[in-house]
């Protein structure tokens, strides 16, 4: 579980003002030292990520978050960068420390998490400094119960009293949909055959496969089913020596045009990218975002964007194949502008369109929170995969294995 890949974890943030116990609490909860504790307010600025394991929820990412009260210039920079793990927390933790009463600061948060409708949790920290104050604790738990509206639990970092009370609500309150549908789980039976074409050119990795392909063939052995796979100039070679016909056919986008030549009208076929465009995202919005790509005008504002940051090849998809792809469509320059990482432009209006990758890495909320952030923006959002098979003339033939979303573009 511990190698477990980041964007699969469910994403458990923790907020609070400085030197209420957020470090600490991450330590008791992960029962290492892994967040830095100190007396001095402000000692976490950045936020840290921390992947654990919680049963029965399974694989997580903790995230301690800076002073939601941090002040001066620096302190505005660092509140910003707190209220931007919204964008990828499945679940927020609020800590309180006992003793304090509620502050603009709580609010503040509590309505900014409440906008983005993320399940929440309360934490009273430092109970060990209050032994004695049991009844008045009952009656703070009471009262900021009523006020936020969710439950906190009482906790001290320090004893250990509270963290098995606190998993269980984590347990409790974790949104039972984050990870979204299966792969491609949900598409096949047991023993179906399912041919995974995996080009072996300058942009895959040296000895491995990349990590969409890998999760793909875990999803289709968990659901009991066969892989062959095979790189895309063996295709005809690898179909023709099946006994059984395969139920899908998944290809690198990459390698889209030659794998629908060779692969029969009577085989389904799609991409990892346009698979993950639906485990992490919404395939329906990213079909939509293809439509506007024949809508472009020579010199229009093109933003692409990727959750991860690596290194670029010659040839790279996204600097160079999407950009000339779009360019030979539109027939002249386009303006392009591009992201990676957690840096997701705020001036999103000033775009035609958001070319965006299959957020291999990513988790379900973060692309989720693109999505929607384009959208609100009024621009269409395409992901790689979609683009792709949309510049082949197959997105059509690429959607077969989802009818409700291939309906869209076909109706």
């Amino acid at each position: 579980m511990e190698k477990a890949p980041r964007g699969m974890r469910l994403h458990i943030a923790i907020f609070g003002r400085r030197n209420v116990g957020k470090s600490s609490l991450i330590n008791a909860l992960t029962n290492q030292d892994i967040a830095l504790v100190s007396e001095i307010p402000g000692t976490t600025t950045d936020p840290v990520y921390k992947s654990m394991e919680i049963l029965p929820i399974g694989p997580v990412v903790i995230i301690d978050t800076g002073g939601i009260d941090d002040v001066g210039v620096l302190g505005e920079l660092r509140v910003q960068k707190t209220l931007q793990v919204l964008r990828k927390t499945d679940l927020a933790i609020l800590v309180m420390e006992q003793g304090q009463t509620v502050s603009v600061f709580e609010q503040e948060i509590v309505d900014h998490i409440r906008q983005q409708e993320i399940p929440m949790l309360g934490v009273l920290s430092k109970t060990d400094l209050y032994p004695t104050e049991t009844i008045s604790r009952e009656e703070t738990l009471a009262q900021w119960r009523e006020k936020f509206g969710f439950i906190f639990v009482p906790v001290s970092a320090s004893t250990g009293s509270g963290i098995s009370e606190l998993k269980q609500e984590i347990i409790r309150a974790a949104p039972k949909d984050w990870i979204g549908p299966t792969i491609i789980g949900d598409l096949i039976d047991p023993g179906d055959v399912v041919v995974m074409v995996i080009p072996i050119d300058s942009a895959a990795p040296k000895g491995r496969i990349i990590l969409p392909q890998v999760q793909t063939l875990r999803d289709i052995l968990d659901h009991d089913a066969l892989s062959i796979s095979t790189k895309e100039g063996d295709l005809k070679k690898a179909l023709n020596s099946l006994v059984v016909k395969p139920k899908l056919v998944v290809t690198d986008s990459q390698a889209f045009r030659k794998v629908a030549i060779d692969t029969p009208a009577d085989i389904l076929l799609t991409s990892f990218s346009i698979l993950f465009a639906r485990y992490k995202g919404d395939l329906a919005s990213l079909v939509a975002g293809a439509a506007s790509i024949d809508q472009l005008k020579q010199g229009d504002k093109i933003l692409i964007s990727e959750t991860c940051t690596h290194h670029r090849v010659e040839d790279d998809i996204g600097t160079v194949k999407i950009p000339r792809w779009l360019q030979e469509r539109v027939g002249g320059d386009l303006e392009f502008h591009w992201s990676s990482g957690t840096g997701f432009p705020d001036d999103l209006e000033s775009y035609q369109l958001v070319v965006h990758c299959g957020s291999c890495i990513g988790n379900r909320r973060e692309m989720l929170f693109r999505i929607m952030e384009a959208q609100k923006a009024g621009v269409p959002i395409v992901n790689y995969g979609v683009a792709i098979a949309h510049f082949c003339g197959i997105l059509p033939r690429a959607l077969s294995p989802f009818p409700e979303v291939r309906q869209l573009i076909c109706s």
